[in-house]
């Protein structure tokens, strides 16, 4: 593992992806993938970037078999669209990334289903979209699932008393608490997979602190987060560099359902993918199970 890079992915030719995300780290997903030879779906609500993220590939790598959805993980009822028509298109999906999110918006917002912003977008909209997938993952060869979590679930709690933050929004705090679930919704995907025999490697990964526009998109282009992203902006590694973590999970042969991968270096902040710490509080599978049930009672997704 040690140095791992973009250039140590095995051949994909012949397996199809999904990455969310237009941008980042899920454009440095869908690019390596797609040079690599795999089919590769762009999942994102915005159609304009995501045309120029499938032009951009495709200026990379002449032949790139890719392509863009529409798909809003904000709804529901854009979910369950995006995964019908892929049903309905193709018989089997290989590799799920769960990588689009949300950070810190100033101020609290809503989904279009009623959920907190985060949580809805970073890890209920996943979840739910993993549940309309398993049809096909389940069909795929070796399918993967990845999960991308943060550093910011070290520090992070699952408020079930509060799950939406109603009583006292706090952004930072609610995105700890969406990247936790994510982390933890992983772990407990791969014991859900295990139980049910449903052959999935279920695997979580970080990015460490990477140069994208989650910041400024989130907090707003004058919060102190992003004026710190853009004038500190040697602190934060490229975002090819970032995505490495997520591409070790999702085709590296080493790579183990169950387990987590970030950055080696700095506190796992920058660097070439490694095991990274899992939180304490991630391993609590009680509350992996309760979120579980949680997530299904507020999303109606069944596995």
């Amino acid at each position: 593992m040690a140095h791992w890079t973009a250039s140590d992915i095995p051949s994909q030719q012949g397996r199809t992806a999904v990455v969310t995300g237009t941008g980042g780290l899920g454009f440095h997903d869908a690019l390596e993938l797609a040079r690599a030879g795999a089919r590769v779906v762009i999942a994102g609500r915005n159609p304009q970037k995501g045309a120029a993220a499938v032009e951009g590939i495709r200026r990379n790598v002449a032949k790139a078999d890719v392509r863009f959805e529409p798909m809003d993980l904000a709804s529901l009822e854009s979910i369950e669209a995006f995964a019908a028509r892929l049903r309905a298109s193709q018989g089997s999906l290989d590799l799920l990334i769960n990588n689009a999110a949300v950070m810190a918006p100033p101020r609290r917002k809503l989904t279009a289903n009623g959920f907190e912003l985060q949580l809805g977008t970073n890890h209920l909209g996943h979840f739910a979209l993993t549940a309309h997938l398993l049809p096909l993952l389940r069909k795929g060869s070796r399918p993967r699932v990845v999960s991308l979590s943060s550093v910011a679930a070290r520090s992070g709690a699952l408020h079930f008393d509060d799950l939406q933050f109603e009583q006292g929004y706090k952004p930072m705090l609610a995105y700890g608490q969406s990247k936790l679930a994510c982390l933890m919704f992983a772990l407990e995907l791969q014991r859900q997979s295990d139980a049910n025999g449903w052959g999935l490697q279920s695997i979580a990964a970080h990015p460490g602190i990477a140069r994208t526009d989650l910041l400024p998109n989130g907090a707003g282009p004058s919060s102190p987060e992003a004026i710190i992203r853009r004038f500190l902006w040697f602190l934060f590694q490229p975002a090819a560099q970032g995505a490495l973590p997520t591409l070790f999970a999702a085709t590296s042969p080493q790579a183990e359902g169950g387990h987590y991968y970030g950055p080696d270096r700095l506190g796992e902040t920058r660097g070439h993918p490694v095991a990274a710490r899992i939180p304490p509080q991630a391993l609590a599978q009680k509350d992996a199970q309760r979120l579980w049930a949680e997530s299904t009672l507020l999303t109606g997704a069944r596995f």
